[in-house]
């Protein structure tokens, strides 16, 4: 991996947080003919966007979300790496900076609804499997955990 990226926090309503909408629609989004509605955009104003970035160029190579819940959880949403920098570790580089992020928030643990395809990856990071297999955005899921 490219000692050239740094993980930043995105605010809200911005143009890095207007690129980082764009890349969650053309990696999560566009592939399963699906929008965003202002309604869940609106929503994510109280949330943190941690976008993995190219030093030399600036470029957003990656997002997570890391939603508030109660009770020191925090909710992993919209992980997404461009197309063309995928297989080059930023997933495992992003997630793991968003568990140190959460940390200094004072989160206790992480929760997330992870596409079947992508469970081994967060697995590997440590995520354990609760529950059943559920379908949301028309594609089967498991809820995942992490206690941090």
């Amino acid at each position: 991996m490219d000692s050239l990226l740094y993980i930043s926090e995105i605010e809200y309503a911005t143009p890095a947080y207007d690129q980082s909408v764009q890349l969650r629609y053309d990696v999560l989004r566009a592939p399963l003919g699906l929008e965003f509605s202002i309604d869940e955009l609106s929503a994510e104003y109280d949330s943190h966007h941690l976008g993995c970035f190219d030093m030399q160029n600036e470029e957003l190579l990656g997002i997570l979300i890391l939603k508030p819940l109660e009770n020191g959880l925090v909710k992993m949403r919209q992980v997404a790496i461009r197309e063309d920098q995928q297989s080059r570790g930023l997933g495992q580089l992003i997630v793991r900076e968003s568990e140190k992020f959460a940390i200094s928030k004072e989160f206790q643990k992480i929760e997330l609804a992870a596409r079947l395809n992508v469970v081994p990856f967060y697995e590997k990071l440590g995520y354990q499997s609760v529950g059943d297999v559920f379908e949301e955005v028309s594609i089967p899921h498991m809820k995942m955990e992490k206690v941090l």
